[in-house]
């Protein structure tokens, strides 16, 4: 099976390898030429168009931004549908709004062509080592055809529902990881306001009820003050403004993304914008007039 590879980004690129270490055929295509370049020595082949990539390939994964990039490469003068002909499929794994994941699936359908919605988490780390989650939505059979190929890049892989499902999904999962970012960076900063080593904090919690996979990924950032990005605070606002719009559509409230959504926004008008989401425990700081670090960081 030959498969087109459009966007070679933080997380599109170890996704594209894992294709290519699975013995799929990759047709790739991306503006950073340098991206492509890095694929292409390790056996892909290279295109100068999203068009080109779809004229190649019997499907096309789009790793994008957000929604605007994702229409534009799909549904633009350049385009995926524009090389596609009716019985091919998109499988778009950018996190994006799902009312827009809908229109262009309809848009697409007009076409001849389907399309899943399968965005994914997990952030840099896990789209390296192939363990990233995905979650699907679109026609059941289209996503039995393809399974296999979106499992050569994960360890889950669940199906969820209609096109649009995916991204309702990929929302859920942003507003729990943002709140739990956001509550692990306010408990660290009680307890090095209170006097006690926040590292020793989080061994001592982390076993219990409050471990989480957060937990684990983040308090080591926070703690050593690495906020190198697996996944930024720009793209996390983004998500969580598409969640709340999302929200707004089904009159679901969301207090709480609504308030980490407003801490992210400080932290963008502070600078911040560029660094991973653990970046959050910087707003604390801020507050509380303090730098958490552990005693023996």
């Amino acid at each position: 099976m030959k498969v087109g590879f459009v966007g070679i980004g933080i997380m599109g690129k170890p996704m594209a390898k894992n294709l290519i270490k699975a013995g799929y055929a990759l047709v790739v295509y991306d503006k950073n030429n340098a991206a492509v370049e890095e694929l292409r020595i390790l056996g892909a082949e290279s295109v100068w168009s999203a068009k080109e990539a779809a004229e190649k390939a019997e499907v096309v994964i789009t790793m994008l931004p957000n929604s605007p990039h994702v229409r534009e490469a799909v549904l633009g003068e350049y385009g995926v549908a524009r090389g596609f002909e009716p019985g091919k499929v998109l499988i778009d794994m950018s996190s994006i709004d799902p009312t827009e994941s809908r229109k262009i699936g309809e848009q697409l359908r007009q076409k001849g062509i389907e399309m899943l919605d399968a965005p994914v988490s997990g952030g840099e780390p896990k789209a390296i080592d192939g363990t990233i989650s995905v979650m699907v939505g679109g026609k059941k059979e289209v996503f039995e055809q393809y399974n296999n190929l979106i499992r050569a890049m994960a360890g889950s892989v669940v199906y969820v529902g209609e096109l649009g499902a995916g991204n309702i999904a990929k929302l859920a999962n942003q507003i729990i990881v943002a709140s739990n970012i956001a509550a692990l960076a306010e408990a660290l900063t009680l307890a090095k306001k209170a006097g006690v080593d926040p590292k020793l904090v989080f061994e001592a919690i982390r076993g219990g009820l409050a471990g989480s996979t957060v937990m684990e990924a983040k308090a080591p950032m926070m703690l050593e003050r690495n906020f190198k990005p697996g996944f930024r605070i720009n793209l996390h606002i983004k998500d969580l403004n598409n969640a709340l719009n999302a929200g707004h559509e089904v009159s679901a409230p969301l207090p709480i993304t609504a308030f980490v959504m407003e801490m992210m926004q400080t932290l963008k008008s502070d600078g911040y914008e560029l660094e991973d989401h653990s970046s959050l425990v910087k707003y604390y700081e801020k507050l509380a007039g303090i730098c958490v670090r552990g005693e023996e960081s």
